[in-house]
């Protein structure tokens, strides 16, 4: 079967010189799944037809045997600046429907609209991330804000290049945080350092970032690329399931008590062991040899 534009292997995924209309990038390579951002000329603000795409790159991941751990990064020179809030939902209103005030059809906006736009948004983004069955590692090439900074931080791991910087930059707008925000970095950082973040949205660099547990390591800007392609397929080696059930785990530890918890770890142990990844770890062990993983 011949490979699409879309899913041909490129020498380095981070990078894409050359004219490209494609709002989101796409390759596999070596079982790894590279999702580039495309929209330099905003600095990869993220339009809602870039969000279907990002969340159904994330769905196929999770489903495609052949994929077997993802990198999300972007061209030019940021990471993704947030959502564009330049693009407005289509939906039009018509003020005969009883019950629709003209204040609320001159502003476009019907009570529970923004919560409906929150849900259906950003919220399953960050959420495709989360659940993504396979491990998903950030590389972030530049500025981080906002969403941009929340899609980051909700994979797996994250690589910063030395000039990505990572801002809340909600209050700035006088917004309050979305895209899981508050879920998200009170994980990472704890209460108080989360509500520092959000509270003054100042500016982070990555060796800040990496100082306080958001970032995995930080990357001369030339190496960020080789980086990310050896963690990936250093990943993309190992035992696929166990990296699903393991993150799923993970995911949920601070949501559980200790009985769940250990109650989930005993079933994703029980799962995992039917695997052929799982036999082949105990085989190769008892065998002397180095394990051999093929994702199933």
């Amino acid at each position: 079967m011949s490979l699409s534009p879309r899913d041909k292997p490129r020498d380095n995924p981070l990078d894409h010189s050359g004219p490209d209309d494609s709002v989101i990038l796409h390759t596999t390579d070596n079982g790894v799944s590279w999702i580039t951002l495309n929209r330099p000329e905003v600095m990869n603000a993220i339009a809602p037809e870039q969000r279907e795409c990002l969340i159904s790159e994330l769905l196929r991941a999770s489903g495609d045997p052949g994929v077997r751990a993802v990198v999300i990064t972007a061209t030019g020179a940021a990471f993704c600046a947030g959502a564009d809030l330049r693009a407005t939902p289509s939906s039009a209103m018509d003020p005969a429907v009883p019950g629709v005030s003209a204040a609320s059809v001159a502003s476009g906006r019907l009570p529970g609209d923004v919560a409906r736009t929150i849900r259906r948004g950003a919220q399953r983004l960050i959420a495709a991330v989360l659940d993504c069955e396979k491990p998903v590692i950030a590389a972030v090439n530049g500025t981080a804000a906002g969403l941009g900074a929340h899609l980051a931080l909700a994979c797996d791991l994250v690589l910063a290049a030395e000039s990505a910087t990572f801002v809340e930059v909600f209050v700035r707008r006088g917004l309050v945080a979305d895209g899981g925000g508050a879920y998200l970095l009170p994980r990472l950082v704890g209460p108080q350092r989360a509500k520092e973040l959000m509270f003054f949205g100042d500016a982070l660099t990555a060796a800040e970032a990496e100082r306080m547990g958001l970032v995995n390591r930080v990357v001369a800007g030339a190496g960020l690329a080789a980086t990310a392609r050896s963690w990936a397929e250093r990943l993309a080696t190992g035992p696929t399931r166990a990296l699903a059930l393991t993150k799923q785990l993970v995911n949920s530890s601070l949501d559980s008590d200790r009985t769940a918890a250990f109650a989930a770890e005993a079933a994703a142990q029980e799962i995992n062991m039917t695997t052929e990844d799982a036999q082949e770890g105990v085989n190769s062990f008892l065998e002397h040899r180095s394990p051999v993983y093929r994702g199933r």
